[in-house]
């Protein structure tokens, strides 16, 4: 077994979007199964159209290797993804520290039926500050926001 190796790097877009698409399928079929798969293969069109190409990204590498990473809307965090395989590992908690060095604070939302991603963000100490009912879609699916200070 090879001993993991975890950096963060900048996003490049020319050479990262397929994996980070492919890791954010993955990550999002076993953290919201809820939302349905046809449903989440709408959305990873407008993550390589919208989302990827408007925040500022950060890879999280094993070895090299992209295996996940975090998306910033100046201090919100538009999404953290780590790829299965790798999940429990360290590399959420390294890019969640990583955005909170360059930014000072972090805001997010999850939604409460991923209760592995709200504990997770608890555990890291984000705090609860809100919820919502519906989703960014207007669907019943609960949103907490939460929030992160440096």
């Amino acid at each position: 077994m090879k001993n993991q190796i975890l950096t963060v790097r900048p996003y490049n877009a020319a050479t990262d979007l397929p994996t980070l698409l492919d890791i954010w399928f993955e990550a999002s079929l076993r953290a919201h199964p809820f939302l349905g798969e046809h449903r989440l293969r709408e959305e990873r069109i407008l993550m390589e159209t919208e989302y990827l190409p408007k925040s500022e990204n950060w890879v999280a590498c094993d070895q090299g290797e992209p295996i996940g990473f975090i998306g910033l809307l100046d201090t919100f965090v538009g999404g953290l993804f780590i790829a299965p395989a790798h999940q429990g590992k360290g590399a959420g908690r390294l890019l969640t520290a990583h955005a909170l060095e360059l930014k000072g604070r972090l805001e997010l939302e999850v939604y409460t039926d991923n209760q592995q991603a709200y504990a997770f963000y608890e555990k890291l100490g984000f705090r609860e500050v809100s919820r919502r009912r519906t989703d960014d879609h207007g669907l019943p699916f609960e949103n907490a926001r939460m929030r992160l200070t440096g």
